[in-house]
């Protein structure tokens, strides 16, 4: 059995390779994922380590308010300069230096702009000297207030060398430096990790990057000849307290890898929901695939069975078609993952700044998953036509037998059910009714979903088929095509619905980001009322901010009513994270945010007090004369009364609490992210513009713009989210093109003998290509057709459930949806090429005489 097996296997090479694709794409996915992780992973840890490598133990204050890497910036929390006095007088100890190093040192490079960072924090920093890590390549240590030293990565990018005046914007405006060296890392590296780093003297980096002088926020200190890190470590600890953290250059090196490689879990799983979308689609093509193979092998597994086999040996010959190709496609998809992985590695160490990536490596975690995915996948997909074939008679053998069709009864009441189950699971999800686990059932609801829908479209498949082939009914191939294509409901729902899981997906993720994008620009128009806003398009971790005295030298031009600058940050409220905020001018919360009063005075804000939403004071049960305590990112923990609170309103939801102006030099970026401008009746824009440039000529991370373009711009960055889902996408449609492909190819070695039979009455080669072409296209503008109802129903879904916070438009992007089934005709004429060649040179009288 097993040598038949093998025999047919090899007779049928190109029909399985098809199938085998599909497994290759999705396993490539997966492996690659796990490889980027893994290189970017193990690149990190030998960074911190060789950063830390001369570190033997390191000093630093408890931070006021612990962030993760998803949450946010960490700010560490200086402690008086005397600190390294007391750590160097511990038994122990050769040496400790006091350092300040914080994110945040934006250089203003050669071109007038802001040099940029996607990913790597900016540095800045006091120059402690020279080591074995880091080296001066040109110039001197800085030794006035206005001297700086740069690494050479970030000389390079900003276009600067020795001598160049630059400004440079820290936690203060801009101010300006003269550049008297360039440093770089041993191994002749410009940076680590692709950091820019910017040092000042002492004195000036404790003010500009900590906010008062005689600080520190780190302590390096060196072991005397004999003493264990670990032994420093306790010693150190000991001498300072519970209100510092002690830890050897090892424990910091772990810690700083572990904090990135959340991050990067959180990317791969991405990357990992992407590959089991192609997964998904592949599924349906290789139990396709298997289907018409049995179904062609009818007589062939009949006769097998006549002569002896038994139903589990039909079964286990099946199934061993799907292993082999399983094994074959996980091997390939376990290299072309390989390569995926390494190119995406390079990318983002490109992207990044020049990251020094590590040698790649397979991980084990790439293999298993590799060889698990494509071994489930394909061995699951098998399974049902395998069983099919199991249950061929015996006394098949004897006739001419024909794969006749079953009552679609039971796959609807299947289809039924499951498509119930997942809309339970979405109204679950999207009610909110999921307790933690609402991502899950969501994710759940949308897998049921497509599955439900997939089961039930063999029902409508006939009609819907036949009425898109009507288009083609005054052409004889066109009418042939269209009778073709609704033949077999199964097969073509199993082809369609594979392409219908890709554009459902799309559709689906149009529909809510452009119905987002419509009811935030909606309602950005109608509650903000302010004619200019300064704002910039974050690039990095920090958003672009600005100089809060534009805002006091605005309010002197003539015309100008408000101006208000928009200040934000994470805070520790009680013992929750709470996002809060502070404005410059608290009457702007009801003239440019159309904030109103729920209960208490919204117009006024003094020390001490604080304005909460209508929704949080609910959910901690607060009212005016409330009291509660604050921890901002910097200085000591405040107990605030509610004196007001406003009444929720989607355009300012991130905003949970609004506190006094002179705490925001507390916050992580003490300065306004956002500043609204508000003109007097009749005031001309054009007029008072151009006067606020001029005052943004510091800020240049800034710039001012009317509010349509403002609106615009933030908008634009839910363009560029669609853009990249639609580019993973497209890996599920290529998958379901090929499904298209091999349906067709299948399917005409089927129909040998009849195609034989249609040339000999007289069809030409043209008609013949014709007709597999018009298959092709009713296949997948049903599937496109299916992709798209499904999708907007869901988008749609999510839309309503998403109502209360402020996605109140439903926005149908009816020109793309158009497009995506014009597509699908391309797509089906392009996937039509192959098999239509293949059946015009069919061989007329080897057909005739095909068994």
């Amino acid at each position: 059995m097993f040598r038949a097996t093998l025999k047919s296997l090899l007779a049928r090479k190109v029909r399985l390779v098809l199938s085998g694709l599909a497994v290759v794409l999705g396993v490539m996915f997966v492996s690659g994922a796990f490889v980027l992780t893994d290189t970017l992973g193990r690149t990190f840890d030998q960074l911190f380590a060789e950063a830390y490598e001369e570190v033997d133990v390191s000093v630093s204050a408890k931070p006021k308010l612990a962030v993760n890497e998803m949450e946010g910036e960490q700010v560490q929390a200086p402690f008086p300069a005397d600190t390294v006095e007391t750590v160097r007088a511990v038994p122990g100890v050769a040496d400790a230096t006091g350092v300040v190093v914080s994110d945040g040192a934006r250089m203003i490079g050669g071109d007038g702009k802001v040099v940029a960072s996607f990913g790597p924090p900016q540095l800045g920093g006091n120059w402690v000297g020279e080591s074995d890590l880091v080296q001066l390549r040109e110039g001197r240590e800085p030794r006035a207030d206005d001297e700086i030293v740069i690494n050479k990565s970030l000389a390079n990018a900003g276009k600067v060398a020795v001598g160049d005046r630059v400004g440079v914007l820290t936690l203060s405006p801009r101010q300006d430096f003269t550049i008297v060296g360039i440093f770089g890392y041993s191994g002749d590296r410009d940076s680590l990790g692709g950091v820019n780093e910017v040092m000042f003297t002492t004195p000036t980096a404790q003010r500009l990057m900590l906010g008062e002088p005689d600080v520190f926020n780190n302590i390096t200190v060196t072991a005397s000849s004999g003493v264990s890190d670990d032994a420093l470590r306790d010693s150190v600890a000991a001498a300072l307290g519970d209100d510092y953290v002690v830890k050897t250059g090892e424990q910091l090196s772990a810690d700083a890898a572990a904090g990135l490689k959340e991050g990067l879990t959180f990317f791969n799983r991405i990357l990992l929901g992407f590959a089991a979308v192609a997964l998904l689609v592949g599924t349906f093509l290789i139990l396709n695939t298997f289907s018409i193979i049995v179904a062609q092998r009818t007589r062939e597994l009949a006769l097998l069975r006549a002569v002896g086999a038994s139903g589990k040996q039909i079964i286990g010959s099946v199934v061993l078609e799907a292993i082999a190709v399983g094994l074959i496609a996980s091997v390939l998809g376990l290299a072309a993952g390989f390569g995926v992985g390494a190119l995406l590695a390079y990318v983002f160490s490109s992207i990044s700044g020049g990251l020094e990536l590590t040698g790649l490596s397979m991980p084990a975690s790439a293999v298993i998953g590799a060889f698990s995915v494509g071994l489930v996948i394909t061995v699951l997909a098998a399974l049902l036509p395998a069983l099919r074939a199991a249950r061929i008679p015996p006394i098949a053998a004897m006739q001419d037998v024909a794969t006749p069709d079953r009552p679609l009864t039971k796959i609807t009441v299947a289809g039924a059910l499951v498509t119930a189950i997942g809309a339970v699971l979405l109204f679950l999800g999207l009610g909110g009714h999921a307790g933690g686990n609402t991502l899950a059932t969501i994710l759940g609801g949308v897998l049921f979903t497509f599955i439900g829908v997939a089961l039930l479209t063999p029902l409508i498949s006939k009609p819907v088929v036949s009425a898109l082939g009507s288009v083609f009914a005054g052409w004889v191939p066109g009418k042939l095509g269209r009778l073709n294509s609704g033949r077999n409901p199964r097969r073509t729902a199993i082809t369609a619905a594979a392409l219908m899981v890709g554009i459902a997906l799309v559709t689906g993720i149009t529909v809510i980001l452009d119905s987002a994008k419509s009811s935030i620009s909606g309602l950005a128009r109608d509650s903000i009322k302010a004619e200019l806003v300064i704002a910039g398009v974050q690039s990095g971790p920090r958003p672009p901010t600005f100089d809060p005295a534009v805002l006091e030298e605005a309010k002197t031009i003539p015309g100008v009513r408000v101006a208000d600058g928009l200040y934000g940050d994470l805070a520790l409220v009680g013992d929750e994270r709470t996002f809060v905020g502070a404005v410059t001018e608290p009457a702007a919360l009801r003239q440019v945010y159309s904030l109103t009063a729920a209960a208490g005075d919204i117009d006024r804000i003094d020390a001490g007090q604080m304005l909460v939403s209508e929704e949080t004071a609910k959910a901690r049960n607060l009212s005016v004369g409330s009291t509660t305590t604050v921890q901002l990112a910097r200085g000591e923990p405040a107990t605030y009364t509610v004196t007001g609170i406003f009444e929720d309103t989607p355009l300012f939801t991130g905003v949970q609490m609004v506190l006094p102006t002179e705490v925001a030099r507390n916050f992580t970026v003490p300065q306004p992210s956002q500043g609204f401008i508000q003109l007097e009746p009749g005031t001309s824009v054009a007029d008072v513009q151009p006067r606020i440039e001029t005052l943004l000529a510091d800020s240049p991370e800034v710039s001012v713009v009317d509010l349509n373009a403002f609106v615009e711009q933030q908008a634009g960055q839910l363009d560029t989210l669609l853009t990249m889902i639609q580019i993973l996408l497209a890996l599920a449609i290529v998958i379901a093109v090929l499904g298209i492909i091999n349906t067709l190819a299948l399917s005409v070695l089927e129909r040998t003998r009849e195609l034989g039979l249609l040339r000999a009455i007289g069809l030409r080669r043209s008609q013949t290509m014709g007709m597999i072409t018009v298959e092709a296209v009713v296949i997948s503008v049903f599937g496109a057709l299916l992709g798209v109802v499904v999708g907007a129903g869901l988008g749609a879904a999510v839309v309503e459930a998403l109502r209360s916070e402020g996605i109140n438009k439903l926005v149908l992007p009816w020109g793309q949806m158009g497009l995506f089934l014009g597509l699908a005709a391309i797509i089906g004429v392009i996937a039509a090429v192959l098999p239509a060649i293949r059946a015009a040179r069919i061989n007329v009288l080897g057909a005739i005489a095909h068994d």
